[in-house]
């Protein structure tokens, strides 16, 4: 069974780890995901889940001083398309062995002239054109094509490149001007190209590009990743990659990390205009009520391993992982217990995330605990507070805690059976030594010679 399983999942594995545009489109979001985190804690100072926090910040410093820290989270969740065309831009050349710098620039020229920069408004004296980019296009609702243009314009622009197109300067040109030349004729056919492709939508009845992708793709992905159905896919194959050694996230969220950032940023959005929350599968409920303590949720393995088992082996290495555990951090007890292909653990290092994704989906929708808000928290936020920052609810935190109950009960009869075995081998190995130590040459004689 297992061999089966790694003949399939370490090819895939393999095969997703290296494909250039995943990783870019990886690692270009985690370019934008400590502004995030900030403009997050600025959102939390805004709306601090405290009953009379408003009230008592009005008194002192007067109406409107939540605006101040509400600009700090828009200039970052209300430009996450910018910031992920910007940042997926880099990885990508820096994965193609581009102009990382010069790609980057190209990509954003080109998701800007996608983009309509001239709105229409109604004011007073009658309606009117301003110049400007609405947040519409260059939030959420942009992140699939500022991925889209990212790509293919590097995949362009270094093409040029690589075909020579490029204006040599002669020797003695600071490198600087030379760069910038050389970038000239790979930049005009990106912009040619995605200029012609503005006025081809136009011709069309999705207007823009924005729209077309928005309906044709970026809807239906969500719609199928904001079900449970989705995400147990995803839970599971986070952990099954895990079993075989393999970072589960980072192998899955090549896949579902765009669709749960623009899932969060949905919230977020709701969440400062006022409005219901839309998502219940965002990223925060992933991290915070489904793989607390790491993957598998092995927070809850490391406290019956500290409490409840007697193998020196175990029970050791159950204290020195339990403050990274609690921050999320996991890596000592998987490869350390290991988790890494033993068949006794890897039925509750699935079971145990998927319960609890299944058990918070239900509480959820039962109005037991709220939508998470879309507020960008780290990932290593400890259980308890995190349930409570996400939600802004203290029944939130609670439910983490009673998840990490039941985890425990779950994770204990497997952990046991190992104990019961490292608890043998301890003895055998204790009883070996001992039987060494007490060899001498007084117990030989003649006859053994």
């Amino acid at each position: 069974m297992f061999k089966l399983l790694e003949k399939l999942l370490m090819p895939a594995a393999e095969k997703l780890g290296k494909n250039k545009i995943l990783i870019a489109i990886r690692d270009g979001f985690l370019i934008s995901t400590p502004l995030l985190i900030v403009g997050s804690i600025f959102l939390l100072l805004a709306n601090f889940p405290i009953s009379g926090w408003e009230e008592f910040w009005t008194k002192i410093l007067g109406e409107g001083w939540d605006m101040w820290f509400v600009n700090v989270s828009r200039a970052t969740f209300g430009i996450i398309a910018l910031l992920s065309c910007l940042g997926t831009g880099y990885a990508y050349a820096r994965e193609i062995k581009g102009d990382k710098i010069q790609s980057a620039a190209v990509a954003l020229v080109s998701f800007i002239i996608l983009m309509p920069t001239c709105i229409s408004f109604e004011g007073v004296k009658g309606s009117g054109t301003i110049s400007a980019l609405a947040f519409e296009y260059v939030g959420s609702n942009g992140i699939f094509l500022a991925l889209i243009v990212s790509v293919v314009s590097v995949k362009i622009f270094n093409w040029a490149y690589e075909k020579g197109w490029t204006i040599k300067m002669p020797n003695g040109v600071p490198p600087a001007v030379a760069d910038s030349f050389a970038a000239l004729i790979p930049s005009s056919i990106v912009i040619g190209f995605f200029f012609l492709i503005r006025i081809g939508f136009e011709f069309t009845t999705f207007e823009t590009a924005h729209k077309f992708i928005y309906t044709v793709l970026q809807m239906p992905l969500q719609g199928i990743g904001n079900t449970l159905g989705a995400q147990m896919v995803y839970s599971t194959f986070g952990s099954l990659f895990w079993f075989f050694g393999i970072n589960g996230p980072a192998v899955t969220n090549t896949i579902f990390g765009p669709i749960m950032k623009v899932l969060t940023i949905e919230n977020l959005e709701a969440f400062q205009a006022g409005l219901p929350l839309p998502n219940i599968f965002t990223g925060p409920f992933s991290d915070f009520f489904t793989c607390y303590g790491g993957g598998g949720s092995t927070l809850s393995l490391v406290i019956v391993m500290m409490l409840f088992c007697k193998s020196k082996r175990i029970t050791q290495l159950g204290k020195l992982s339990i403050v990274p555990g609690i921050f999320g951090i996991n890596e000592p007890i998987i490869f350390g217990l290991p988790i890494v292909l033993n068949p006794v653990l890897i039925v509750p290092f699935i079971v145990v995330p998927s319960v609890n994704l299944i058990l918070s989906t239900f509480a959820t929708n039962l109005g037991i605990i709220p939508y998470t808000t879309g507020v960008a928290l780290p990932w290593t936020t400890p259980i308890g507070f995190s349930g409570y920052l996400a939600t802004g609810s203290l029944v939130a935190g609670l439910w983490q805690i009673g998840l990490l109950i039941l985890g425990c009960f779950i994770y204990y009869p497997f952990i046991k059976m190992l104990d019961k075995k490292y608890l043998k081998d301890e003895e055998e190995a204790t009883n070996s030594e001992s039987e060494i130590e007490d060899i001498s040459f007084e117990d030989l004689s003649a006859e053994d010679f």
